[in-house]
C-alpha cells in the first residue's frame, strides 16, 4: 500500500507528467486560458488516460508479448487512444455541448496528446502490474490536471493585471509554466 502511495506522489509532483517531463503541452497552454474548459479538459484526459492505460496494458500483455508482436505496440496503442478519444467526443457532445464546443480542436488533439501515449508506453516501458499501472495512469492524469487547472487559474487572473503588450498571451503562459515546473521540480528526490 505504501507503495502505491509513494508512486502516486511521485507521479503527482516529482515527476508531473506535464512540468517535469514535459509531456502533453499541446493541450495545457491551449485550453489554459478558461478554467471551465481547463476542468473539462482534465476530466476527459483523466478518463482517457486511465482506460487507455489499462487497455494498453492488457493488448500488450495478453496478445502483443503471447504473440511475438511487441513491435505493433505503437500502432496498438495509438489505435485504443483513439477509439477512446471518439467514445468521449461521443459522449461529451450528448451530455455537455456547451463543453464540447469550448474544448474545440483540443478534444480531437487527445488523440495524439504525448501524455496519453506517454504513460502506455512508461507502463510497459517500467514493467508495470496491472495495479501499478492503474495507479500510475491516475496519478499522471492527476499530476496532469492539477497543473492545467493551476495554470488556467492563473492565466484567467492576467485579465486583471497589467502585463506588458510584448508578453501578453502566451509567451506570459509560458513563463508562467516554466516557474511552476521549477516549483514542482523541487519535489525531486522523494522517495529516494
Amino acid at each position: 500500500m505504501n507503495n502505491y502511495i509513494l508512486m502516486m506522489v511521485t507521479a503527482i509532483f516529482a515527476n508531473n507528467i506535464l512540468l517535469v517531463r514535459f509531456l502533453g503541452n499541446c493541450p495545457f497552454v491551449g485550453v489554459s486560458t478558461n478554467l471551465d474548459s481547463a476542468i473539462g479538459m482534465s476530466g476527459a484526459a483523466l478518463f482517457v488516460n486511465v482506460l487507455s492505460s489499462c487497455i494498453t496494458w492488457m493488448v500488450y500483455t495478453f496478445i502483443l508479448v503471447p504473440l511475438e508482436l511487441e513491435y505493433l505496440k505503437t500502432v496498438a496503442f495509438i489505435l485504443v487512444i483513439a477509439a477512446l478519444v471518439q467514445l468521449v467526443e461521443i459522449i461529451l457532445q450528448k451530455v455537455a455541448p456547451a463543453l464540447y464546443r469550448s474544448l474545440g480542436i483540443y478534444l480531437p488533439l487527445i488523440t495524439t496528446n504525448c501524455m496519453i501515449f506517454g504513460v502506455a508506453v512508461l507502463n510497459v516501458q517500467q514493467k508495470h502490474t496491472f495495479m501499478q499501472t492503474l495507479v500510475y495512469s491516475i496519478a499522471t492524469a492527476i499530476g496532469f490536471d492539477l497543473a492545467l487547472i493551476i495554470l488556467a487559474g492563473i492565466r484567467e487572473r492576467f485579465s486583471l493585471g497589467r502585463i506588458p503588450t510584448l508578453f501578453q498571451g502566451f509567451p506570459v503562459a509560458l513563463i508562467t509554466a516554466g516557474l511552476m515546473g521549477l516549483c514542482f521540480y523541487g519535489f525531486v528526490g522523494i522517495g529516494q
